[in-house]
């Protein structure tokens, strides 16, 4: 985890932190807009503390240190009580120094400790009166805030009029979820303006804006309520409740919590249970719709936090535990252009390496050239890169207050980068007009693979040599192949050209998912291939599905459906040799869906009636796998699992039936424990499937 604070070496070098911190904190809270990433800002920020401390006598009165916002934001609406920031740990030894501090404050264990998201916005005050929502204010220097009352309206999550009549004040943040964020920018560079750099500088930006000639829609979430002047029995009500039910309240009340999302506000009794709750929200971190940047414990009980009180700047029951940054600002050195197996070409970012989440990284993905230019990217930008987990690297947007004047347009490419033909540019996806025949090597070598057709002794330097003497010209013509024609290639003697024959023949009775995964359908791949399988049975029912039909596989929406159609359709001279050569195309154990009008059949995957022994359970595979399944990948495991009428998935959830543990089954064995989801050892696990394994040889 990334923590360390930037050293200062002298008195000159403070006095430069404080005024950089200071005009960092000022653009944020002004405009949204900052010259330093929320990493950079926090380093420095424990770097001016850290100095502060070895030299008390030389603190200066601009230091952000102990101030809410860093001393920067402003207000005049006064808040009813403090609205204050919250103190920061980074690891475990620091929270659990943090607890015990805490403990030792009150004088007894803490019993209940809520544990949420720290969510990645804006912190505001709602006010509503009678019921109806009537000002929204800034946190502001934590005594006063500003009103920005003119959002109401734009805001989900707080309406307009509560479920009941009460006088309360909401606090919470507010954010732009990604989805928002996206439509923010689109409509922001429509208009002519930069793109945010983020969701956060977007929505900070966007709360102070008032005469915008267009509307940007921001999301609420509420961490807390007080009662205000006026209030009666509720005041009493709220300052006597723990906070978790406080948030029940609230959210009885018709306002946004966390608690309908994957990382819903939790109370557990142990800092053991706090700890593992810590782990288990920043796993989820990358899928979240929504940014996040810590968690947040509190001490549940409300005679807890009164005993531990308050300090100026934070509470005393309630402390930050900080994520790795997965943002960073860098500069864009250069764009590359690389073609894929099916011909699109697609641009990579170059960027100066940076470590975002305990990597370094030095390219990040570029969408398409529409993408390019609605964001105004430049060669020599600063730009924000966003990483998560094992999400790929993306640029976010240009920091277009950074820039100076010498940045360069991205220059597109005029001709296919891999063989020169021209590119179709009708789509935003651009792509070679020779598609797969641009990058054959690449496209024959795909299908070959261990998860497709498998054939073995197929590697890419024999398919060059396969390409370069023309006996291929797709996948199709491995299953026209003649022995002498490979035995008058370099390097294949008799044995050698007898097993390619072989593994090429077995290859004929792959199953329809595996086939239709050779294809290499833009936009499906080795799941959504088993899914589309499973669901039509056969290849000529795929062929025949129209956008609407295919949309009733999981996971397909309208696009990718059309997408799909379209594919099939430029695909259909390769089935055709296909099915000429003799390779199979159907599923084994699928049953057809009916035909318009029909009654029963299979309507989706895992609806059979068959019996199956896994019918209408969801299977996770962890670990490494012995006894009958010890040699299965772990896409031919899931291709076990959905032939034995189960749906594989890759994560434990409430939603999974049953977790097969092989050795070193790690956290996804935890979680399963957890939450008493059923565990079989893969013996087990082979029993039950029995019918179902692949026979051997």
């Amino acid at each position: 985890m990334t923590n360390s604070a930037v050293v200062l070496a002298d008195t000159a070098a403070y006095a430069a932190a404080v005024e950089e911190a200071s005009q960092a904190a000022a653009a944020y809270y002004a405009t949204g807009e900052s010259a330093l990433d929320d990493d950079a800002y926090d380093r420095l920020a424990r770097g001016i503390a850290a100095y502060e401390q070895d030299h008390p006598q030389e603190v200066l009165a601009e230091s952000p240190t102990g101030k809410v916002a860093g001393g920067a934001a402003v207000g005049d609406i006064p808040h009813t009580v403090p609205m204050l920031s919250l103190d920061n740990v980074f690891s475990a030894e620091q929270f659990a120094t943090w607890t015990a501090s805490l403990e030792r404050r009150i004088g007894r264990p803490v019993t209940a400790w809520s544990v949420e998201p720290k969510l990645d916005g804006l912190a505001v005050a709602a006010r509503y009166r009678a019921g109806r929502l009537e000002q929204l204010i800034t946190r502001g220097d934590g005594t006063a805030g500003e009103d920005v009352s003119h959002a109401i309206g734009t805001v989900v999550g707080l309406p307009p009029q509560l479920a009941e009549p009460v006088t309360i004040e909401m606090r919470g943040e507010i954010l732009m979820t990604a989805e928002q964020f996206e439509q923010a920018n689109t409509l922001r560079t429509e208009h002519g303006g930069a793109p945010f750099a983020n969701a956060r500088n977007g929505a900070a930006g966007t709360l102070r804006a008032k005469d915008r000639a267009y509307t940007v829609e921001m999301t609420f979430f509420a961490y807390g309520a007080l009662a205000l002047p006026g209030s009666g029995q509720l005041t009493a009500t709220l300052a006597e409740l723990p906070h978790s039910e406080t948030l029940g309240y609230v959210a009885g009340l018709g306002v946004h919590t966390a608690a309908d999302t994957a990382v819903a506000p939790r109370t557990v009794t142990t800092v053991e249970d706090v700890q593992a709750r810590i782990e288990e929200v920043a796993s989820l971190r990358a899928s979240l719709p929504f940014g996040i940047d810590g968690i947040v414990i509190k001490a549940d009980l409300a005679a807890d936090q009164r005993d531990a009180g308050n300090g100026t700047r934070a509470p005393r029951w309630a402390i930050a535990y900080k994520l790795p940054a997965v943002e960073k600002v860098t500069r864009l050195l250069g764009v590359e252009w690389n073609v894929g197996r099916t011909g699109i070409i697609a641009p990579r970012a170059v960027l100066e390496p940076v470590e975002i989440d305990g990597s370094t990284v030095g390219y990040a993905t570029l969408h398409n050239p529409a993408d390019i230019t609605r964001r105004d990217l430049r060669i020599g930008d600063h730009v924000m890169v966003y990483k998560a987990g094992d999400i790929i690297p993306r640029i976010e947007a240009p920091v277009a207050h950074l820039r100076t004047g010498e940045e360069q347009p991205v220059v597109f490419p005029e001709a296919c980068p891999q063989c020169g033909s021209e590119i179709d540019t009708s789509e935003q996806r651009w792509r070679c007009v020779r598609g797969r025949d641009c990058r054959l090597v690449a496209s024959i070598s795909y299908a070959a693979g261990r998860d497709q057709l498998d054939i073995e002794g197929l590697g890419a330097t024999r398919v060059v040599q396969l390409v370069d003497a023309g006996l291929v010209a797709d996948f199709a013509d491995l299953f026209t192949l003649e022995r002498g024609q490979l035995l008058a290639l370099d390097r294949m003697g008799e044995t050698s050209t007898d097993n390619l024959l072989a593994a090429i023949d077995a290859a004929r009775a792959q199953p329809l998912s595996r086939v239709f995964c050779a294809l290499g359908v833009r936009g499906t791949g080795r799941s959504m291939s088993r899914r589309i399988a499973r669901y039509f049975a056969d290849m000529d029912r795929i062929r025949a599905a129209d956008v609407e039909t295919l949309q009733r596989v999981d996971g397909i929406g309208k696009e990718k459906a059309a997408g799909v159609v379209a594919e099939l359709v430029e695909l259909a001279p390769l089935i055709e040799k296909l099915v000429a050569a003799g390779v199979n195309m159907t599923e084994p154990g699928a049953t057809p869906p009916p035909e318009p009008g029909e009654e029963g059949g299979a309507a989706a995957e895992g609806e059979g009636s068959d019996g199956r022994p896994l019918d209408g359970m969801t299977v996770v595979v962890t670990g490494a796998m012995t006894g009958a399944l010890e040699k299965l990948s772990r896409n031919q495991m899931n291709e076990l699992i959905e032939r034995a009428g189960g749906k594989s998935s890759s994560s434990v959830s409430k939603r999974t039936t049953l977790l097969v543990a092989g050795e070193k089954a790690g956290s996804k064995r935890a979680k399963a424990e957890e939450l008493g989801v059923r565990i079989a050892a893969p013996e087990e696990f082979a029993r039950l499937i029995e019918e179902h394994l692949p026979s051997e040889g």
